[in-house]
């Protein structure tokens, strides 16, 4: 088993760790497996491997011998398992036990990631009660809504996730979660509907976001572009693919900023097929726009840190 397959195999393994991931979550996850077949031929073999536990965290672990490579394998099962908020038990026991097999017990930088991860983990929304909107006696009752601004604040979130794409560091991708869970947060207040994490974690699965599969999609991305190179020494590969992890994620936080927006304003009466099919075809043009903010996109990315991304997904100030 090569190094990339084996890492893999491991994010795939923390992905299911929990059992708890819904038919429309592994469909997910399965798409994800088949789009980049065609860059990673043995992915989709993988996921039926995994899948059908023919391959085991003990025989993922043993194809990994270099350093660098165990502690990144660590840190991406660990974002995989923070990507849809804090960890279940099952998932706990499963690091645990990666853990040991990778020899990383007591390793600072091991635990430096999962710690930040999990920071950024815990900062989803605060676990709230929904309160549907009353019905609007009129017209001129509706809420005021400033949709430049929202579009303002779309575009801004596009452009940060994006830039967390550019980020050497593993866990920056967890934020892109986070910061869009809040963006449609926001744009549900300013038609009037608050809003709980349940319901948010609903609607993005419902338009096709799924959150540990979207971030399995942003590492394979970026594996395939050579990041598991650049961290093991490496020639890294071709900046074109690292390009498609950046408009990867802009063009889903902004396809998902703007169904999110007609879905609100129109009083959540979207049938699914119809927000379905509007953030499909919302995504062709979102990756399109990517490239006109790409200077943007990299002159963030070169200004970002770790407490200020912490503030961004804890403030939500963009």
């Amino acid at each position: 088993m090569t190094p990339e397959n084996a890492i893999l195999s491991i994010s795939l393994l923390a992905a299911f760790a929990d059992g708890a991931n819904d038919d429309r979550e592994r469909e997910h996850i399965r798409r994800f497996a088949e789009t980049l077949g065609a860059d990673a031929p043995d992915l989709p073999r993988l996921y039926q491997d995994v899948l059908f536990k023919r391959i085991g965290i003990a025989d993922a672990a043993a194809a990994l011998d270099n350093l660098a490579q165990r502690q990144f394998a660590y840190e991406m099962a660990v974002c995989v398992c923070d990507a849809d908020g804090s960890q279940g038990e099952a998932e706990k026991h499963f690091l645990g036990e990666l853990k040991a097999l990778l020899r990383l017990e007591g390793d600072a930088q091991a635990a430096e990631s999962e710690l930040q991860a999990d920071r950024l983990a815990a900062e989803l929304l605060p676990p709230t009660v929904e309160r549907p909107a009353a019905p609007l006696p009129t017209a001129t009752a509706a809420p005021r809504v400033d949709e430049a601004e929202l579009d303002r604040s779309i575009l801004n979130h596009a452009i940060l996730n994006g830039a967390l794409e550019l980020l050497p560091q593993s866990w920056a991708s967890v934020a892109i979660i986070p910061l869009q869970v809040k963006l449609v947060y926001r744009i549900g207040k300013a038609y009037g509907h608050e809003l709980d994490q349940g319901h948010i974690k609903e609607f993005l699965a419902t338009v096709g976001v799924g959150l540990t599969s979207q971030y399995l999609e942003q590492f394979g991305r970026k594996l395939l572009g050579g990041l598991l190179g650049k961290v093991a020494g490496k020639t890294v590969g071709s900046v074109g693919r690292a390009a498609t992890g950046i408009a990867f994620s802009f063009a889903t936080t902004y396809a998902l900023g703007q169904v999110a927006k007609r879905y609100y304003a129109g009083n959540r009466q979207m049938s699914t097929q119809l927000l379905q099919d509007s953030f499909q075809n919302l995504l062709g043009p979102a990756k399109q726009l990517q490239s006109q903010y790409l200077p943007q996109i990299q002159q963030k990315a070169n200004s970002l840190d770790a407490g200020q991304i912490m503030a961004m997904v804890r403030g939500n100030t963009l």
